[in-house]
């Protein structure tokens, strides 16, 4: 099965990049960007209705949205036949702006956040259900342009357990656009408020994450982490050569 992999920038500055699309939780601009609204109804099936989240009462439109939608970038995956399969978004926060998970989470005495610029948070992320595997990743939790730039990403290796290898797949092709944003907007550090298993998922991938806080109650048990993209690279690059290089060569 192959997936293709679009990226749905909040605003850019150069002339290929894509347009500015506000999304206003208070009004229906979100109607406006069919593209934002099927991430938006797969984030309420997931969230309100599947896991129990959210109360659906609060999203009569039955579209998950929320303030931080509107300096986010949006990563979604689509089957061949334009099925949404899978989204990620990676938050920025500006000096005076807080990020999704500091309402929620603490961090350890001895960890100091990166310059905000420098950071993205990862949230939202959520594949179908039906395009789920079973073991640890399964239960992966929390990832609008007038024009949309859609990349045709080639197919990562292989994973071991063919069981999960379309979730798989869906998650290292969102990671992988959204570090090739993140290195285009100059974000250095993802932070992501994570339950274990995911954690756990990622890092037997050899995306290494650490923990820098106390696990809290954040629409579940969840920790938060870090990670640096430079050293994620570095460690990549020693734990599986063959995946850093198709994680590393740009999307075309």
């Amino acid at each position: 099965m192959h997936f293709s992999f679009a990226s749905h920038h909040r605003h850019r500055s150069n002339s290929c990049s894509l347009a500015r699309h506000p999304v206003n939780p208070a009004h229906s601009a979100v109607a406006e960007s069919p593209v934002f609204r099927e991430i938006a109804a797969l984030r309420y099936e997931v969230y309100c209705q599947e896991r129990g989240y959210l109360d659906p009462r609060h999203y009569p439109e039955k579209v998950e949205i929320d303030e931080f939608d509107e300096r986010s970038t949006h990563i979604a995956a689509h089957t061949n036949d334009n099925l949404l399969v899978g989204t990620v978004r990676l938050v920025q926060a500006a000096r005076q702006q807080a990020f999704p998970l500091e309402a929620h989470c603490s961090f350890f005495s001895d960890f100091d956040l990166p310059p905000r610029e420098q950071c993205g948070e990862v949230s939202r992320l959520v594949v179908r259900q039906s395009f789920r595997g079973g073991g640890p990743s399964a239960s992966m939790r929390p990832f609008v342009p007038e024009r949309r730039r859609v990349l045709q990403a080639e197919q990562p290796p292989r994973t071991d357990c063919r069981r999960r290898s379309s979730s798989a797949q869906i998650l290292l092709g969102l990671y992988r656009e959204m570090y090739h944003h993140s290195r285009a907007a100059g974000i250095r550090y993802w932070i992501a408020a994570m339950e274990k298993p995911l954690a756990r998922a990622l890092n037997m991938m050899g995306f290494q994450f650490a923990p820098v806080g106390p696990e809290a109650d954040y629409s579940g048990p969840v920790t938060p982490f870090v990670a640096d993209l430079d050293e994620l690279m570095a460690d990549l690059s020693r734990a599986n050569p063959t995946l850093s290089a198709w994680f590393a060569a740009k999307p075309t």
